[in-house]
């Protein structure tokens, strides 16, 4: 074991201690203990993992910290990993030097306005555990290629970047568990780039993750979310987001979980995900999906979407399956509204779901722009859609509302207004062009105009109405 103090590190938070940690990263064992203290370093200590061979560096279970007082990563992990993770890619060398480099135990605090927390590169198996990295921009950066990253119980936590950030990466076999990621300007996890595969997010808490002007001095107009990828010239498909608490104040330009694909020729380079299982709330909009292919929604609690609980675009093969859709009602007056949004999609299903406006039917919260919807659920410019075993209840304006779509079938769904007087129009309003349509065997109530307003393309069967 290398104790940092014995190559001439202080740890009073005053002298520069950067050498003398470089010293044991270089010159020991391989075991970088760090006792209790405050390490004041003003450059990034780069562990070659080529030279340097295996490395444990750790921070006595959490009472070291780094001070970052220079500009880039405080620690960059840099080794030469160039192929996949088949064990026939790897050269014997590797796994003796290069696998599996751990961080652990150790409280990273930025004091300089470009430092970083941790830079991974060219890594087999890196494994972060129990960190505090708080007051730096990003606070981890993959970059280039990894294998089978591992980030678990960490704090990511008060940054003006972002908490997690897979950039322009070539990356297989992610787990990002069990960690608390707030307060992250930029955006949680933040996906981009090259090539992404088996990225499962599980157990988190992420929150608060984005540009609010009213929290954020000189916020701009740069879209934010939890969790965001943008594929931009790559592609992001094989993942899970399960089981985490999502959710953040209002911002402009936020979302709880953003996707954004690549159109043209139905490949829309970021698909095979399943979002399952979370608490998703208290956003612009709650889950922004554009240019998918091959998204599951289950089993969500998702509320308060100040503009919609879920926006689809230009995506195709999403099933948004049994989710609850509503608001908090420990909020009384200042409910807010809800809704679902598919626009240009086709070959989706929407099923088992409970959708429930909020009471008021409009926002009551200050500062929040107005809602604009034609109904609670509404389906626009869409192909071979298929809406069953769904209740919409407290619709506004209208309940259902479909516009200019063919091959498109609702069955089985209860569409209710119970406030007094009705809110709700109709309850499934209809319009435009279409061919091949059709609304049976549903419980359709009465707005206080119409229940059933669609055009001729449209066949009616078996419904009760009234």
């Amino acid at each position: 074991m290398s104790n940092v103090r014995d190559f001439g590190a202080v740890g009073d938070g005053q002298i520069d201690d950067t050498a003398a940690i470089e010293h044991a990263i270089h010159d020991g064992d391989g075991v970088i203990e760090m006792p209790r203290g405050d390490y004041r370093i003003t450059r990034t200590l780069e562990v070659n993992l080529a030279r340097r061979s295996r490395t444990f560096i750790h921070g006595s279970g959490g009472v070291a910290k780094l001070l970052m007082y220079g500009d880039g990563p405080a620690i960059f992990l840099k080794a030469t990993h160039s192929n996949t993770a088949d064990p026939s890619g790897f050269r014997p060398e590797q796994w003796q030097h290069e696998r599996m480099p751990t961080i652990d135990g150790i409280e990273i605090e930025g004091r300089h306005p470009q430092a970083d927390g941790i830079r991974i590169e060219g890594v087999m198996q890196p494994t972060l555990t129990r960190l505090l990295i708080r007051r730096v921009r990003t606070a981890v950066h993959v970059t280039k290629r990894a294998r089978n990253l591992l980030v678990s119980h960490c704090h990511l936590y008060h940054n003006t970047g972002i908490g997690v950030h897979l950039d322009q990466v070539n990356l297989h076999q992610a787990i990002i568990t069990g960690s608390h990621i707030s307060y992250c300007r930029q955006g949680g996890i933040r996906i981009g780039g090259r090539e992404i595969r088996n990225l499962q997010i599980t157990g988190n808490d992420i929150e608060y993750n984005n540009n609010d002007p009213f929290q954020v001095p000189n916020a701009d107009d740069e879209p934010t979310a939890e969790i965001f990828v943008d594929v931009g010239d790559g592609s992001v498909r094989e993942g899970t987001i399960a089981s985490n608490t999502i959710q953040a104040t209002y911002c402009p330009s936020g979302a709880n979980i953003r996707f954004i694909g690549r159109g043209g020729g139905g490949d829309h380079k970021v698909g095979m995900w399943t979002i399952t299982g979370n608490l998703i709330g208290s956003q612009k909009i709650n889950v922004h999906l554009t240019s998918v292919r091959g998204v599951t929604i289950n089993g969500n609690y998702i509320y308060s979407g100040h503009h919609r609980n879920i926006l689809i675009e230009h995506s195709r093969n999403v099933v948004l399956g049994a989710n609850c859709l509503g608001h908090n009602p420990d909020y009384g007056k200042q409910e807010l509204a809800t809704g679902i949004r598919f626009e240009q999609c086709q070959s989706c299903t929407i099923t088992g779901l409970l959708i429930e406006d909020a009471q008021a039917g409009e926002h009551t919260v200050l500062d929040v722009v107005p809602i604009e919807r034609d109904g609670l659920i509404e389906l626009v410019r869409c192909r071979r859609m298929n809406v069953s075993g769904t209740q919409v209840l407290d619709g506004t304006p209208n309940g259902i509302y479909l516009e200019d779509c063919s091959d498109t079938v609702l069955t089985g769904c209860t569409v209710l207004d119970d406030r007094q007087p009705k809110r709700m129009r109709a309850a499934i309003v209809w319009k435009g062009e279409g061919t091949g349509n059709l609304i049976a065997a549903s419980r359709i109530g009465r707005g206080s105009k119409t229940d059933v307003d669609a055009p001729a393309h449209v066949q009616l069967d078996g419904n009760l109405t009234g």
